[in-house]
């Protein structure tokens, strides 16, 4: 492991922690403080690749601290105290920031200046990432390129041919873990029959036993 990236990596989380390209923008400004919630490592052999921070991550500074979280870990099978190690898990959503909520509520979609200008520089210095779990469209968007299916459904079925197409590192679709989703989960039995179990010994097999 290379010191010298170890400090490129300190540097740009750093860089990454004072970001205001969205407060700045010419093209609808975030209209809040900005405050970018990102888990970089050397170490983690997992990236979860979400989508952006909720209001609660926004006023805590941790990611998926959340309801969303709490379903997260349970489909990993893994503890909070896992979750949260940074030797365990690297955690770079498609927008550092929370992006603010539309008319009725949700939250909007990941701000588009964070992706062009930090996530590949940040996983550059992240190699050692063998499996990346990629989390919803966008980041099924950036991540899948032409393995990506006509809807989230289709890609998140074909998960089995879209894991063995590839290695270093090998991607498994998600859908969002938010409550939200709690109908699609019912509609599609096979998420939780088929591909959880599936999951959870990739998890077992790049984090070690509980």
């Amino acid at each position: 492991m290379s010191a010298v990236d170890d400090k490129r990596l300190a540097r740009l989380t750093a860089e990454i922690a004072a970001c205001r390209l969205c407060r700045e923008s010419n093209v609808r400004p975030l209209p809040h403080e900005p405050r970018p919630v990102v888990v970089a490592s050397r170490r983690a052999r997992i990236l979860i690749a979400s989508q952006a921070p909720g209001t609660r991550v926004h006023a805590t500074g941790i990611p998926f601290n959340d309801r969303s979280g709490d379903r997260l870990r349970e489909w990993l099978g893994v503890t909070r105290e896992e979750f949260y190690d940074p030797v365990k898990f690297a955690i770079v959503p498609m927008g550092f920031c929370f992006p603010g909520q539309d008319a009725k509520g949700g939250d909007l979609p990941p701000r588009r200046e964070c992706a062009p200008r930090w996530r590949a520089p940040l996983l550059d210095l992240m190699p050692q990432i063998e499996l990346v779990l990629s989390i919803g469209q966008y980041a099924q968007s950036w991540h899948m390129g032409e393995f990506r299916r006509a809807s989230l459904t289709e890609t998140v079925r074909d998960w089995r041919a879209i894991h063995a197409a590839r290695a270093n590192p090998h991607v498994l679709p998600l859908p969002h873990p938010s409550w939200r989703n709690t109908g699609w989960l019912k509609r599609n039995l096979w998420f939780e029959n088929e591909l959880l179990p599936f999951l959870q010994r990739e998890i077992r097999a790049h984090i070690g036993t509980a």
